[in-house]
């Protein structure tokens, strides 16, 4: 990488880190393109070199924390039960962490499919392809039965973290996001996954 695509990596990084601040403290309809440059400490002209609006940068920020996510979540000890409370509390966690007017602006943004660049509507097709590729991961490794329904239940779990994500939002934050999910993972939770979990005697089989 030459030291021109390093500068324009360091100074998209600063936008975007700007943004966050500034959105998550004062909600994108009341912070200006201005407001984020200066924070980030460039010209208002060099925002729009990386984003074309500032709803733009509300959908980068929906990525940046979950790219790695599905990595870090398969590294993880223990066995396919952990590794799935480990993935929704995190996802849960992360959001919260970004605060509730990001989450109220991201939401907002993508309700509506239509009115979202093709190159910005990923973000629950990752969601959705992680969770499958984390329970595809339980079947390989043994610890899922072979005919467990990885689709149905990658579209299940991402209707239960979005759900509960706008539940949240709605709720104006009244109450903490992760610690719902946790409660979901506590009692609810084991009632989906148990009827294709493969019990420990017959792994060693």
């Amino acid at each position: 990488m030459t030291n021109r695509q390093l500068a324009a990596q360091q100074t998209r990084k600063k936008l975007v880190a700007a943004a966050r601040r500034l959105i998550g403290e004062k909600g994108l309809t009341n912070t200006s393109v201005a407001e984020i440059a200066k924070e980030a400490g460039v010209a208002n002209g060099t925002f729009y070199t990386y984003f074309r609006t500032k709803e733009e940068i509300v959908f980068e920020l929906g990525w940046e924390s979950f790219r790695n996510l599905l990595d870090e979540t398969l590294q993880q000890a223990g066995g396919f039960p952990e590794r799935l409370v480990y993935f929704m509390v995190h996802f849960a966690g992360q959001i919260e962490a970004s605060g509730l007017k990001l989450c109220q602006e991201w939401v907002r943004n993508n309700a509506d499919p239509a009115l979202v660049e093709p190159q910005n509507r990923g973000k629950l097709q990752l969601d959705l392809a992680s969770l499958g590729k984390l329970v595809e991961d339980g079947i390989h490794r043994g610890e899922l039965k072979q005919d467990t329904p990885a689709d149905m239940l990658a579209r299940t779990l991402a209707d239960v973290l979005y759900g509960q994500m706008l539940c949240w939002a709605m709720a104006g934050g009244a109450y903490s996001y992760k610690a719902r999910t946790e409660e979901f993972c506590r009692f609810c939770l084991p009632a989906l996954i148990n009827p294709y979990l493969v019990k420990k005697k017959e792994r060693n089989n």
